[in-house]
C-alpha cells in the first residue's frame, strides 16, 4: 500500500517495527490483551500461522471503494471467503482428523469456529479522507451511501457463510488529526472550540449516522445475529475535548513529523521519510503518532472506553461473545 514500516514505529512497546502504524500497540491489541489471548495473526502471514485465535484481514490504508482494488474491503472479503472455504476443504478430506497434529493442521479453523467467531469491522475513514481531497461537501454526503453499501455487502457475505456475530466501529473525528489540520486551507470559522475542523467532523458524523442505521436494519434482516455498533467517534473526540485530564500536552500535534507547532505535520516531509522528521521524547503526551494514526497511549484509552460498553449499542462486551 506504499507505507514504509520502519523506525520509529513500535518504539514504545515492541521496540521494532511490526507492521503497525503506531509507536506501539493498536486498539485491537489491547482488546486481545483484555481477553487474555494472543494478538491476531495477519491473514497474509506465511510463516506457520496460527489462525485459531483469530485472523486479521485489515491492511493499512484500505477503503471500501474503489471495489476490488488491493486491498479494499471487497478484496478482504474475497480473502476471507477463500480462507473459509480452504479451511473447511482440508477438514472435509479427513486431513484434520488423521494427520492434523503431525502436519501442522491443528491450527485450522473449524466450521463451528467460523459460526461462533466475532467479526470486527472498522473501515470508512480512508474513504472520507479521499473524498475530502477531491469533492465538495455536498458531493461527499452523496457518496456516503456508496461506502455504506460496501460495508453492508461485506456483512452479508460473512453472514451467508455462517457468521452471526458482528462488532462494528464507526469512524473517528478526523477533523482533529494533524494531517488535516496541517495541510488544508482554512479560516477561523472552520474550527470548533477544541481546534478541530468542523466540516470534516460533520462529514464523519454523517457517515456514522448511516452506518448506525445500517446496523439497526441488519439486526432485523439477519436472523439470529448479534450486531454491536461502537461509537468510536465519541470516544476519540473526548480525547481532544478533555486532553489535559488524560495527560496530553499537545493534543493537535503529531509526535513524529516535521514543522513543529502547532501541528508538526508537513505533507511533503512525513514521519518515516528518510531524513528531516523529528520524533517527540514522550509519546504519552500526544494523541497523534504520525499525523494520521494514534499513539499507543491514546489507543489504550480508546480500548478501555470500548470495554466499558458505555459506547456500544446494544451494550454487550467482548466477553459476551467469548463466553458463548
Amino acid at each position: 500500500m506504499g507505507f514504509n514500516f520502519d523506525y520509529p514505529d513500535g518504539r514504545a512497546f515492541f521496540h521494532k517495527p511490526t507492521g503497525r502504524l503506531c509507536d506501539g500497540r493498536l486498539v485491537i491489541d489491547f482488546l486481545c490483551e483484555n481477553l487474555k489471548t494472543s494478538y491476531l495473526t495477519p491473514y497474509m502471514d506465511s510463516l506457520e500461522p496460527n489462525f485459531t485465535n483469530g485472523v486479521n484481514f485489515a491492511i493499512a490504508g484500505s477503503s471500501t471503494l474503489p471495489k476490488y482494488v488491493p486491498f479494499s474491503l471487497g478484496v478482504q472479503i474475497l480473502q476471507f471467503m477463500r480462507f473459509h472455504n480452504r479451511s473447511l476443504e482440508y477438514q472435509s478430506k479427513g486431513t484434520y482428523i488423521h494427520v492434523a497434529y503431525n502436519e501442522g493442521f491443528k491450527n485450522l479453523v473449524r466450521e463451528e469456529d467460523f459460526k461462533n467467531a466475532l467479526y470486527t469491522i472498522d473501515i470508512g475513514q480512508n474513504d472520507l479522507r479521499g473524498a475530502f481531497n477531491s469533492l465538495s461537501y455536498p458531493e461527499i454526503i452523496e457518496r456516503i451511501p456508496f461506502f455504506i453499501s460496501e460495508i453492508r455487502d461485506a456483512m452479508w457475505g460473512i453472514y451467508l457463510l455462517g457468521g452471526k456475530n458482528f462488532w462494528v466501529h464507526n469512524t473517528g473525528p478526523f477533523g482533529c488529526l494533524p494531517e488535516n489540520l496541517g495541510s488544508r486551507i482554512t479560516n477561523a470559522n472552520d474550527f470548533d472550540q477544541f481546534g478541530c475542523i468542523k466540516y470534516m467532523n460533520e462529514g464523519a458524523k454523517a457517515f456514522n449516522a448511516e452506518l448506525s442505521a445500517l446496523c439497526q436494519g441488519l439486526r432485523f434482516q439477519m436472523k439470529n445475529s448479534t450486531i454491536v455498533y461502537v461509537d468510536i467517534y465519541s470516544i476519540k473526540y473526548n480525547l481532544f475535548a478533555n486532553s489535559a485530564s488524560y495527560g496530553f500536552k499537545n493534543p493537535l500535534m503529531a509526535c513524529c513529523g516535521h514543522g513543529g507547532p502547532p501541528y508538526n505535520y508537513d505533507p511533503s516531509l512525513k514521519c518515516r521519510d528518510n531524513v528531516g522528521y523529528t520524533v517527540c521524547e514522550q509519546g504519552s503526551r500526544y494523541i497523534s503518532w504520525d499525523g494520521l494514526h494514534y499513539t499507543e497511549v491514546a489507543n489504550a484509552i480508546v480500548a478501555g472506553e470500548i470495554l466499558t460498553t458505555n459506547y456500544s449499542t446494544p451494550p454487550l462486551g467482548l466477553n459476551f461473545f467469548c463466553n458463548n
